[in-house]
C-alpha cells in the first residue's frame, strides 16, 4: 500500500480549499476594511442582532479566547460595541454599531462576487455546502468517540 500521500488526504484537500476560498475573499473584504474572521463575526451579528459572546463563539464554532481579540479589534474599529448584560453580569452582549450597519449593504454583494470569481453556480454551491455540513457533523461525532 505504501506511505500515505499528501494529495490523497481528505484533510489536505479541505485545508487547501479553505485557504484558496479565504484568499478569494480577501480582495472583496479589503474593500470593506475587514479580515475574513471579522466578516464572519459581522455576518452572525447582522443575522441575529445583539447576542452574547458565548452565543457568538458557538455560532462560529470558536472558543472564547479566539473570539475575544476579534471583538476587541472590531470594537476598536468602531464596528461593534460590547457591554455587560443587565440580567446577568457574567454575560457580555455584542451588537453592531451604525458603522457596521452601513457596511452591511456593501457586504451583501460579496457572496455573488465570489460566485462570479470562482465560476461556481448556485446549485453547485448548495450541494457543496450540504456535503461539507454533513462532513463537519460526522467528523464532530467521530472526534467525540475514542479510537
Amino acid at each position: 500500500m505504501g506511505p500515505p500521500r499528501l494529495d490523497d488526504q481528505l484533510c489536505f484537500a479541505l485545508y487547501a480549499a479553505q485557504r484558496a476560498v479565504t484568499a478569494a475573499y480577501r480582495p472583496l473584504l479589503d474593500e470593506l476594511g475587514l479580515t475574513y474572521p471579522q466578516y464572519l463575526v459581522l455576518l452572525v451579528l447582522w443575522e441575529r442582532g445583539e447576542t452574547t459572546v458565548k452565543e457568538l463563539a458557538e455560532a462560529l464554532r470558536l472558543d472564547y479566547g479566539t473570539v475575544s481579540p476579534l471583538l476587541k479589534r472590531l470594537e476598536g474599529a468602531g464596528l461593534v460595541r460590547r457591554e455587560r448584560s443587565e440580567r446577568d453580569e457574567r454575560s457580555v452582549l455584542v451588537a453592531c454599531t451604525g458603522r457596521a450597519e452601513e457596511l452591511r449593504e456593501r457586504a451583501a454583494r460579496i457572496p455573488g462576487a465570489l460566485l462570479t470569481t470562482t465560476g461556481l453556480g448556485g446549485t453547485e454551491v448548495a450541494r457543496l455546502r450540504e456535503e461539507l455540513r454533513d462532513l463537519a457533523q460526522r467528523a464532530g461525532r467521530a472526534a467525540l468517540r475514542p479510537l
